[in-house]
């Protein structure tokens, strides 16, 4: 028997119902990304039909960017390290098991700080990028999950496209 979607599987019990919402998001896009990008060669990864944004992109960048926003929902900067591999995302040589080894490890991060993090903490301000724009603990935490939803449907959107649209010329990088 098939399990409903994580967000269709109950509460998860003692724990505040608005922080087990995102641990569901965290399961959703874990399991969806799997399934989309699991079966993937490194040429369906790197594919961009029709100019579209690679899955493997949209994978990597999941990745990252979870974890810089981790960074910043910990309370920190972003280092020297994560803006240079910000700026290396687009280059795909990664495998989709690395990709998803990555993926899941900043999921991994982002759950252990959600499960730490109290009602009482929803308000604290972080601060955002090199202007240090203002938000709140609850909505920087938020915007992970929006975050990596987005990605994972950009992802499944162009690993279908790559595995529909394969062969001609300049294959797998025409546009």
């Amino acid at each position: 028997m098939n399990e409903p979607e994580p967000w269709l599987r109950g509460v998860i019990p003692g724990i505040d119902p608005v922080i087990g919402h995102l641990l569901r998001a965290s399961e959703q896009i874990r399991e969806d990304i799997h399934r989309a990008i699991g079966p993937l060669s490194l040429e369906l990864l790197q594919a961009r039909p029709n100019g579209m944004t690679s899955a493997g992109f949209h994978v990597k960048h999941l990745a990252g960017s979870t974890g810089r926003l981790c960074t910043y929902l910990e309370g920190g900067q972003l280092s020297a390290d994560q803006l240079k591999a910000l700026n290396e995302e687009a280059a795909i040589q990664e495998l989709a098991e690395e990709l998803l080894t990555a993926v899941d490890a900043a999921l991994d991060r982002y759950e252990s700080l959600i499960r730490a993090l109290t009602p009482e903490q929803f308000g604290e301000i972080r601060e955002i990028g090199r202007k240090r724009l203002q938000t709140t603990a609850i909505g920087l935490a938020i915007h992970i999950a929006e975050h990596g939803q987005r990605h994972v449907g950009q992802a499944i959107s162009a690993a279908k496209s790559a595995t529909m649209h394969r062969p001609r010329a300049g294959w797998p990088h025409a546009t």
